[in-house]
């Protein structure tokens, strides 16, 4: 097994390298406005660091969102691109299910991440492998009372310590946290109801996005 995963969900620009045993490689960096440029040069970083070709990947893991449009995108076009001239399968994962899982945290906690607006993506877990809402997208002042008591994981809690005072890391996505997560899900398979816990790698837009077509507008070209 030779998972590459990737991230473009958040700020992070992550990629990773696992092979079923342990993380081999791994890059993040943090740019919200450079998606596009950063994910394919940090592809080849990480496979030349690993000394591996493209050809030796098994699998793409990739994190679906909950994220902005643009960047999210960029993450999933690239796994299926990889997806389709390797021939390997994508598996999706939730984004906020890989800060989790990096979190190591055994008791209830919640994820949350810069949803930008003021705003933020967030979901509750009993432990770092078990997520028990669906992911959402709200003020964290209207979300705070519903989190009261519980550490908060990611990026959105460190923007706003008022609703969040027990901020944890990590801070940004990982994504060797990703692969690790898919690598155990891979090794379980799937369930008695044959659920292998993957999702399609299609994104996961929790709001409609700020592009709009105007209303009411004028129409200037000939009849």
């Amino acid at each position: 097994m030779l998972l590459l995963a990737m991230d473009t969900a958040t700020p992070a620009v992550t990629v990773a390298l696992h092979d079923g045993e342990a993380v081999v490689a791994s890059s993040a960096q943090v740019d919200a406005r450079r998606h596009g440029e950063l994910l394919l040069p940090a592809v080849d970083r990480v496979l030349t660091e690993a000394g591996l070709k493209l050809d030796a990947v098994t699998g793409i893991v990739v994190g679906v969102g909950p994220g902005p449009y643009t960047g999210l995108r960029v993450g999933l076009v690239t796994a299926a691109a990889f997806s389709s001239a390797l021939g390997v399968p994508v598996h999706g994962l939730c984004t906020l299910d890989g800060l989790a899982y990096a979190s190591g945290l055994d008791g209830p906690f919640a994820v949350a991440t810069d949803a930008r607006r003021k705003e933020v993506y967030w979901a509750r877990y009993a432990d770092s492998r078990t997520r028990v809402t669906d992911a959402a997208v709200d003020r964290p002042a209207e979300i705070a009372e519903r989190l009261a008591g519980l550490p908060v994981v990611g990026a959105g809690a460190r923007l706003y310590p008022e609703a969040f005072p027990d901020a944890r890391d990590p801070e940004h996505q990982s994504a060797a946290g990703l692969a690790a997560l898919a690598a155990e899900k891979l090794a379980a398979g799937p369930s008695a109801d044959g659920d292998d816990g993957f999702l399609e790698p299609l994104p996961m837009y929790l709001r409609r996005p700020d592009a709009q077509v105007p209303k009411n507008y004028k129409v200037v070209t000939p009849k």
